[in-house]
Formats: structure tokens, C-alpha cells, sequence
């Protein structure tokens, strides 16, 4: 049964190293956002289910996505797919404004409950991600945690100048490629960071 510091050492393992971003790893107690069934295996590097066809991202995925966000404390964050709520739980240690939308009602009252519970400020809305949340925008930085073929619209415009859009990029199903997208001047550039596989992004008109 690996712990906190066996998860820790694992990411810095894989290239994970700013200190703020391990020591919000260390802070943020993962098996909270896990099923009680699967606690003992909370700090495995890889995912878990949280119910509803839903998945809690392994932690070195959760790291990476955050790490190529590339925002910095008291920056605007939109998360898309709140599930657990861990994701979001990591931007609020590093002191991000976190705003996070999830479209499945048991998982948004479960993740409101459990931030609020650990002292986690998270914006939280029940929606549909692919419209983001044009209320706050712009972001410095937007995360999205499902699989998705194409770069929703209004998420590309509620992104900042300057920003960085992270996602798994590709055909739900099968491997997606994450991707990092660059905004500057209202034109956008790609990096991407391997295969990745997600649970797919429900749109509630598709």
C-alpha cells in the first residue's frame, strides 16, 4: 500500500520538481476524494472509480496537467469535469481562484460537500463544461478532464492572452493526446505530452 510520500517520490520520479506543486500534493489528503472501497490504493499511480462511469486521474496525470498550466498564485482557473473534486483541490493549495464546473448532480453535491468539509475555497457550478463559465472569464489558465475531439469555442475565448488550455485532446474511447495550447495574440500554438487515456466529454447537445 503506497502513502503520501511514496507518491510524492514517485513524481518527482517522473519529473514532477517545483516545490509548491509537491508540497500541494503532499498537503491535499487524496484518499478524501476516493471511494472508501479503493482508499488503501489512493496513492497508486493510477486512476480510481468515483462512480457515474467517472474516474479520479492517476496522481502523476493530476501533476502534469497542473504543472503545464503554468499559472501562479491568485490566477483564475477553470477546471471542466469537477468529479472528485481533487483536481481542484490541488489549484486551491497553490493558491489559484478556482472555478470548476461539473454536469453529473450526485458528483457536484459530493465534491461541494468534501471541499467544503477540507476547507478548499472552489467555485463550483452544475452545467455544461463545453459553454465554460462565461461569468468569470477570462482565465489564466483552463483544464479540461475528459476526453474531447475538438477545442470548444467558448473555452478558447474565455481563455486570458497569455494563457495556457491543457487537455486530452482526441477520440474518446481509445488514447487521446494531451495537449497545451498557448494563447497569444488571439492565436493559438500546440505542445503536446503524450498518449493519454480519459473518460470521454459529454456535450448536452451532442
Amino acid at each position: 500500500m503506497e502513502t503520501s510520500q511514496d507518491m510524492i517520490a514517485l513524481l518527482r520520479r517522473r519529473g514532477i520538481y517545483d516545490p509548491r506543486l509537491l508540497e500541494a500534493f503532499a498537503q491535499v489528503p487524496r484518499h478524501k476524494f476516493v471511494m472508501p472501497p479503493h482508499r488503501l490504493l489512493a496513492y497508486g499511480d493510477f486512476p480510481l472509480p468515483i462512480g457515474h462511469d467517472q474516474t479520479i486521474s492517476q496522481p502523476y496525470i493530476v501533476a502534469l496537467m497542473t504543472d503545464l498550466l503554468k499559472v501562479q498564485p491568485g490566477d483564475k482557473v477553470l477546471e471542466i469535469g469537477t468529479g472528485s473534486g481533487y483536481q481542484a483541490a490541488i489549484l486551491a493549495a497553490l493558491g489559484m481562484k478556482v472555478y470548476s464546473v461539473e454536469r453529473i448532480p450526485a458528483l457536484y453535491e459530493a465534491a461541494r460537500a468534501r471541499l467544503e468539509a477540507l476547507g478548499y475555497k472552489v467555485h463550483l457550478r452544475l452545467g455544461d463544461g463545453y459553454e465554460g463559465w462565461p461569468k468569470f472569464a477570462p482565465y489564466q489558465g483552463i483544464i479540461v478532464t475528459a476526453a474531447i475531439p475538438e477545442v470548444p469555442p467558448p473555452l478558447w475565448e474565455q481563455l486570458a492572452e497569455g494563457g495556457h488550455l491543457v487537455l486530452p485532446q482526441g477520440s474518446p474511447g481509445s488514447y487521446q493526446t494531451l495537449r497545451q495550447i498557448t494563447k497569444t495574440q488571439g492565436r493559438w500554438s500546440a505542445t503536446d505530452w503524450g498518449a493519454v487515456r480519459f473518460v470521454p466529454f459529454v456535450h448536452a447537445e451532442a
